[in-house]
């Protein structure tokens, strides 16, 4: 079955957030068997919003609607999906109740921006808001569903989870199955270099490409006469995706790349410290962005001073003023000085350029040495990495993250 989305907010057509409410309930209409054919965004708008509800009504058996159910006056589309339908607006006095509760227990005064929440389009089936104090709503237009949820993606996510799924699923195809690989190494192009004719090898199977740099996502997709023809389908040519691929792939599905390191530290037992320079602590944020990195990360240091490193790590004087604070031996010994520090089982250190000053011709900006100390030595590993400042830390903490995944895990080194 077709469904559409629709999101509501000035401030995203103006590009001042970014739209992930489109981008999640595409991926879990996809997961329920529906075919998504349409986003749609406008701004607060109540004509332009009234025109994108019946367009996308007449394509789409499903619409969902997100944004513009809050109390202020740009919150326009409840008011906006009445007019479509050609209804009037209704305060439904049991949302009414409902968002009393609601501010009550938050110490808050009932107002009127809070009432205001509760005006709906008559007939509207009220969808309860677990999170928040707007109340979502279903209406029909002509033959389509239209399912209005809050902006908030918390309040969106557990609405859409809790009262939206469990109304539309059985309305989804069950002849399709998706699985979503996980990659980091190689470019989009590359990837997709290295996937051709895969679709024409496993008929039904289509392949699509999702890039949060630095990682490249494969989302094989798989299409049959019943669903488990089509896991079946999926599975295989999940496989021949893995293979062409190799280590590239480090994960499925939700898999995170910290995650995963920190799974194959954890399967070899070691604690990890960590001694960062150019990356100013995105090495330690990024693993401890995941649940449970303290069962394996003891600490680290953030050493941009040559006289930090020293102090802290015991670099050696010698080797700052011989290679400079940017090499591979002060990377290595950053990396062995935390493993000693901490006594650690293994332990990373980086050190580069940053930008977006500071280079030369001999060191360019966006250099960077990263290196593990482990029982079987250290290992260093450099490159320049290209664009901005931000571009280049993250680029160096995904590189350092692959080198401790591959030696915890026994892969070949990069």
């Amino acid at each position: 079955m077709s469904a559409a989305i629709l999101t509501i907010g000035t401030e995203l057509t103006r590009g001042e957030i970014v739209n992930s409410n489109a981008t999640w309930l595409a991926a879990e209409l996809t997961e329920a068997g529906f075919t998504v054919t349409a986003i749609d965004t406008v701004a607060d708008d109540q004509p332009a919003v009234v025109a994108a509800i019946g367009r996308l009504a007449g394509v789409a058996r499903i619409v969902l609607v997100t944004g513009g159910l809050g109390p202020t006056t740009d919150d326009l589309t409840a008011a906006a999906v009445a007019r479509a339908a050609g209804v009037d607006v209704v305060r439904d006095e049991s949302s009414v109740l409902a968002i009393r509760r609601r501010v009550e227990s938050r110490g808050g005064t009932m107002n009127a921006g809070h009432e205001k929440q509760a005006d709906l389009p008559a007939g509207a089936d009220v969808l309860p808001n677990s999170d928040g104090t707007a109340p979502g709503f279903a209406v029909h237009l002509g033959g389509s569903t239209v399912l209005c949820l809050p902006g908030v993606p918390r309040e969106m996510k557990r609405m859409f989870l809790e009262q939206v799924l469990p109304r539309i699923r059985s309305h989804g195809e069950s002849n399709t199955h998706q699985i979503v690989l996980r990659t980091y190494g190689l470019g989009e192009s590359a990837v997709g270099l290295a996937l051709d004719g895969v679709e024409a090898a496993y008929p039904g199977v289509t392949l699509g490409y999702r890039v949060h740099f630095p990682e490249v996502d494969v989302k094989v997709h798989a299409r049959a006469a019943v669903q488990s023809k089509a896991r079946e389908l999926a599975l295989r040519a999940a496989g021949e995706v893995g293979l062409r691929l190799g280590d590239v792939v480090h994960g499925e599905g939700d898999d995170t790349f910290p995650g995963i390191v920190g799974r194959a530290l954890r399967g070899r037992g070691w604690r990890l410290a960590l001694a960062e320079s150019c990356t100013g602590g995105l090495l330690s944020h990024v693993l401890t962005s995941v649940a449970g990195a303290s069962e394996y990360l003891v600490g680290g240091a953030v050493t941009y001073a040559n006289s930090a490193k020293t102090r802290l790590l015991g670099v050696s004087e010698d080797t700052l003023r011989g290679h400079g604070a940017v090499s591979a031996e002060v990377a290595a010994e950053m990396a062995e000085g935390a493993r000693r520090v901490c006594e650690c089982d293994v332990a990373v250190g980086v050190t580069g350029i940053a930008g977006p000053t500071g280079g030369s011709d001999e060191k360019p900006v966006g250099l960077v040495f990263w290196s593990v100390a482990h029982p079987g030595g250290t290992v260093v590993r450099h490159r320049v990495f290209p664009g901005d400042r931000e571009t280049v830390q993250i680029a160096a903490t995904y590189a350092a993250l692959d080198l401790l995944r591959r030696i915890a895990s026994g892969l070949p080194e990069r």
